[in-house]
């Protein structure tokens, strides 16, 4: 707005990244402390370290909360922005709004970390990983709470729009930052990047094979969405539980074959087709079929927030005894529920879907539809593994 710059650091290298913002609001500005130590410290290895000292330079200048038109940009993201007073005249119409747009674009970061103050406490609300926000609150000294619903936040747009990430709010004192508190946080956020520097290292090897899901098969789940469980959208949003499959086929070409071509399921007779996110071939190869930000129809009443895991096999007997196929499948589930927060008593089986806490079908004849494979005993001896 008045030609300040927002400028950005990066240090270090790897396949991890991680985003640390001193301040958004520019009465807030005890995380610029932060910043600064962590600039000193430097990365572990392994890890590439981004740092904003802030996003509202005017703000931080003038020493006001919002930007230079008062808006407070913290309300002006689009994850369910809503108008008001302070919230700008729509969702990223501010130029620090987009410029944080960019950049998380850019960087597509494991870990990010925004700064506030004066509640003393690690935001649980967010959407992050549970796991990253309990860390940080019992390295800091500071309570894991929930503020509750915001419109329009960074934090939620991002764990929303970019589920791969895990973005919460620490909410410092009022005043000054010690010297001593600065050195206590900066050391929790290298902490957290050595954590999610070794969650990268055991991500299993995945090869993109993917079906095609173009514009219409998007616009076809989109609406099967909207029969099914009342939400406007194609893509996987909030992901809570994993769901086991077996293939009933021998290769895990004619998974492939049979998900690719989009027609009326054979069962149902609905579109779009069915599909997994995943197939697990008895060799223990693992192939990624869709991408994870969309919802799949693998599983009636769950397909909103799960993925889908094929096994290739005629029998889950069969997927227990070979043990590369095994190992491979546990890896993978391991991997996703470290990413997404997702605990291994809502990874069930496909006969086990009505009891799962996350069911919801609109449509009554499907209320009580499901499937044979994996039945509980399978399901419990594949939760023991994990």
């Amino acid at each position: 707005m008045q030609g300040v710059p927002i400028k950005v650091r990066v240090a270090g290298t790897g396949p991890v990244n991680v985003l640390v913002v001193g301040s958004i609001h520019g009465d807030e500005t005890a995380g610029h402390a932060v910043i600064a130590r962590l600039r000193a410290l430097g990365p572990p290895a392994g890890v590439r370290l981004w740092t904003v000292r802030t996003v509202n330079p005017d703000g931080a200048a003038a020493g006001t909360r919002g930007n230079a038109r008062g808006v407070d940009l913290n309300r002006n993201f689009p994850h369910r922005w809503r108008r008001g007073a302070r919230a700008g005249r729509r969702p990223l119409s501010e130029p620090e709004s987009r410029a944080v747009r960019r950049l998380v674009r850019r960087v597509r970061p494991d870990l990010t970390i925004w700064y506030h103050q004066p509640l003393r406490l690690v935001d649980f609300s967010s959407g992050a990983d549970p796991a990253l926000v309990r860390a940080y609150s019992r390295r800091v000294g500071l309570p894991a709470r929930r503020i509750g619903f915001l419109p329009g936040i960074a934090t939620r747009w991002q764990n929303t729009y970019f589920p791969r990430s895990s973005a919460f709010v620490v909410e410092l004192p009022a005043g000054r930052l010690s010297r001593g508190g600065a050195r206590r946080h900066a050391r929790a956020v290298l902490a957290l990047a050595r954590t999610a520097r070794a969650s990268a290292a055991r991500a299993p090897a995945v090869r993109r094979w993917r079906i095609p899901f173009g514009p219409q098969r998007k616009r076809d789940m989109r609406r099967y969405a909207r029969r099914h469980y009342g939400i406007d959208d194609h893509r996987l949003l909030k992901p809570r539980a994993i769901v086991l499959h077996l293939s009933v086929t021998d290769t895990a070409r004619q998974v492939f074959n049979t998900f690719a071509p989009n027609h009326p399921d054979p069962e149902l007779g609905e579109l779009p087709n069915v599909c997994a996110h995943y197939v697990v071939a008895p060799n223990g190869a693992i192939f990624e079929l869709v991408s994870r930000r969309l919802m799949c129809r693998h599983t009636v009443g769950l397909n909103h927030t799960s993925f889908g895991i094929e096994h290739v096999g005629r029998a889950e007997a069969g997927v227990f005894a070979r043990r590369r196929q095994l190992r491979a499948s546990l890896a993978l589930v391991r991997w996703l529920q470290d990413r997404y927060g997702i605990r291994t008593r809502d990874v069930i089986g496909h006969n086990e879907s009505l009891r799962s806490p996350y069911h919801w079908e609109r449509v009554e004849r499907l209320r009580d539809q499901t499937h044979g494979d994996f039945p509980r005993r399978f399901a419990r001896r594949y939760r023991g593994m994990l």
